[in-house]
């Protein structure tokens, strides 16, 4: 079988085996039911490939923007830090 006519998650499924599983799932889901369940997954397909690409958005605008440059305090040596002693004022 050429690599254009198997499916590429499933490489050895060929037509009569998709014709069986097709009507094993008519079979256990009922003709009625099929139609619902493709829209529920055509449904969640949309909305997965929608917040998907929302992520992607998201990320491509963070990577584009510059980051910000914060303005660093001087650290704090231990002299700086301490009190300074206070002379004993005469009341």
């Amino acid at each position: 079988m050429e690599a254009s006519q198997s499916l590429a998650f499933i490489p050895n499924l060929g037509w009569p085996e998709i014709v069986v599983i097709l009507v094993v799932f008519i079979l256990l889901f009922g003709a009625k039911k099929l139609p619902e369940l493709a829209r529920g997954v055509g449904k969640a397909m949309k909305e997965f490939k929608k917040a998907t690409s929302n992520i992607e958005d998201d990320i491509r605008t963070a990577m584009d923007e510059e980051p910000e440059t914060e303005t660093r305090k001087p650290i704090d040596t231990k002299e700086s830090v301490e009190p300074k002693e206070k002379t004993p004022s005469s009341s």
